[in-house]
């Protein structure tokens, strides 16, 4: 018999005659384009799996009164479900979920749950709610998804809200579920599987280190180890994993560390030092938070299953619901395993070597913005620093800057870790060639993309995002003139991809004034470009000449989008049809080479 205090409730009634509360200590509504295009991708496609129902994971809360819920964990999750049923039109309890002391977030709430979204004054709304419900709006716009199709899926798609017990120290509850997580995760599940399978002691303490220090995905992999191993397992200049390091078996036989004596100490007995367990990085080693990996631990597991296995782009390659299936044969017996962990760990190396990041510092302390650096070590004269330096040389290099961009188009533009399969790609390559053409490697793979996208067959917003992003990176790589005026330099450096989704027609599709466009003309790529959800709502049914004037900021987000203003400043300083057209030719000239 199930629990009391375990409820398995539909999504499609998780607010049917129910309130919920986000107490004041919780933090506000923070989820972005990935996050919700992946709940929104994970309940569309979960219908057709093997299993009838799927759990989208578990909600924790506290019991305040009769049908009255303070929520614990899962707010962003709820929140962005309350959104989302918001804009399918669906009915719910009145103040069906709430915020404590935050009027803004409640009346934006209260607002889109009527179908108000017109009427909200965007001073008076809650800035990270309303773009929230933008990016619903605009991923089932991009994506041609069916609301009432959807709306149904959401009846075979499942929550479990567990209430804590009565009396509990709420305040505590909570600073554990932050610092520790209050459920075992399945690569936690996943890791117990490998150590289960080693024979010895020895094997599974040296899994344990590799595991450990592989999942810390937001430092360089070279920093999360300490010190004495770090000497013994990295070349001189930390770079790199020794040469004379080539398998599971070798890494115990090769880290160890000096004792006061100069003599070599096993590994197990180095393991004995819990320090090599922690997972803080020294303040003198790296900056804190400096660096933010593109994907999460569990993606980059699956991501060294795909590149193991010979994988292509399979539909449940990346999968994280598929998790624990795909994993299953590293585990099967000893020599798997160790195979599987000597390869995380070296493509762990190759992943912060040659795969994007974001990056927080100096003047992009807040904002970020994408890197494309290796690791390597420097003395200052007090004992040896890493210092992180662009991947091709220097970090403006010319092959530098094009690959970052190149990676960053993927990034914004494939944003569900399980699309990510030009990762993958990448690692395998690098495996097998350490000095392969990634740049080569990347564009074929967007050229196909693109073409299989049938782009010249495709009006309004059924162009695929990669036809887009591609584009503006072939601009920003070879740059752009128009009748001898060069509108865009080459690797032009004002410039950097931003998470764009929304399809924006420059000349709008209900004008304020002025006639309408005809449907070939005004759907026509010549007269489209992607900038980011907000970009879209404040350009709203402005003419192209009043958006060029009033948010020049946005007309930057895209490069396609700045050729487009310059045509309107040319000759008679509108945007027309006939331009539209010539427009269109020229970018399908650009993208066929």
């Amino acid at each position: 018999m199930m629990d009391k205090n375990i409820r398995i409730i539909p999504v499609s009634k998780i607010f049917t005659n129910v309130h919920y509360i986000v107490p004041i200590y919780q933090r506000n509504y923070a989820w972005g384009v990935s996050e919700i295009e992946q709940l929104i991708e994970d309940i569309d496609s979960s219908i057709g799996d093997s299993n009838k129902n799927y759990f989208l994971g578990n909600l924790i809360v506290n019991q305040r009164d009769n049908n009255v819920y303070e929520v614990i964990d899962g707010q962003q999750r709820l929140t962005t479900l309350f959104l989302l049923e918001s804009y399918l039109g669906m009915n719910f309890a009145k103040d069906g979920l709430r915020f404590e002391a935050r009027e803004k977030s409640n009346r934006t709430l209260n607002m889109l749950s009527k179908g108000n979204k017109n009427e909200l004054i965007e001073e008076l709304a809650s800035v990270e709610i309303l773009k929230g419900y933008q990016i619903i709006d605009s991923y089932f716009k991009s994506n041609n998804i069916d609301k009432n199709d959807l709306t149904k899926k959401l009846e075979s798609v499942f929550i479990v809200r567990v209430q804590v017990p009565q009396g509990i120290d709420l305040n505590h509850y909570f600073e554990i579920m932050n610092t520790r997580g209050e459920q075992l995760e399945l690569h936690e599940i996943a890791k117990a599987k490998f150590l289960e399978v080693l024979d010895t002691e020895q094997d599974k303490k040296t899994a344990a280190l590799i595991w450990e220090k592989c999942s810390n995905m937001h430092s360089y992999i070279q920093m999360n180890f300490d010190p004495s191993v770090r000497k013994y397992l990295f070349t001189n200049d930390w770079s790199s994993i020794r040469d004379n390091i080539n398998d599971f078996d070798t890494i115990k036989e090769f880290i160890h560390s000096e004792d006061e004596d100069n003599n070599l100490v096993p590994l197990i007995e180095i393991l004995k030092n819990k320090k090599l367990f922690n997972n803080e990085i020294s303040k003198d080693e790296v900056e804190n938070e400096r660096f933010e990996s593109i994907i999460s631990f569990p993606n980059f597991l699956l991501q060294i299953n795909a590149v193991l296995n010979n994988l292509e782009e399979e539909d449940s390659t990346l999968d994280d619901k598929h998790f624990l299936n795909n994993l299953s044969w590293a585990w099967g017996d000893a020599d798997k395993a160790k195979n599987f962990l000597f390869h995380m760990l070296k493509c762990r190396v190759l992943f912060d070597k040659y795969i994007l990041k974001r990056e927080y510092a100096r003047d992009y302390k807040e904002t970020g913005k994408w890197s494309l650096q290796r690791l390597e070590r420097y003395n200052d004269g007090k004992g040896d620093k890493p210092k992180y330096v662009g991947t091709f040389g220097e970090d403006n290099s010319q092959n530098n800057k094009q690959l970052r961009t190149l990676q960053s188009c993927l990034r914004i533009t494939y944003t569900s870790p399980k699309t990510m399969h030009w990762i993958s790609l990448i690692l395998t390559s690098l495996l097998e060639n350490e000095s392969c053409d990634i740049i080569e490697i990347l564009e074929d793979y967007c050229k196909t993309k693109v073409f299989e996208s049938k782009f010249e067959n495709s009006s309004g917003f059924g162009f695929e995002r990669i036809v887009f992003t591609y584009l503006d990176y072939l601009l920003y790589k070879n740059g752009y003139s128009y009748l001898g005026k060069e509108i865009i330099p080459p690797l032009y450096d004002e410039w950097q991809f931003q998470f764009r989704s929304s399809i924006e027609h420059f000349q709008p599709q209900n004008p304020v004034e002025g006639e309408s466009w005809e449907a070939d003309d005004l759907d026509g790529f010549g007269n489209l470009a992607l900038i980011t959800v907000s970009g879209n709502s404040k350009f709203s049914n402005l003419p192209p000449e009043g958006k060029i004037t009033s948010y020049p900021s946005i007309i930057e987000q895209s490069l396609k989008l700045k050729i487009m203003k310059e045509l309107v400043n040319f000759d008679d300083e509108k945007w027309t049809e006939e331009k539209a057209r010539k427009h269109k030719e020229e970018m399908f000239r650009v993208l066929k080479g």
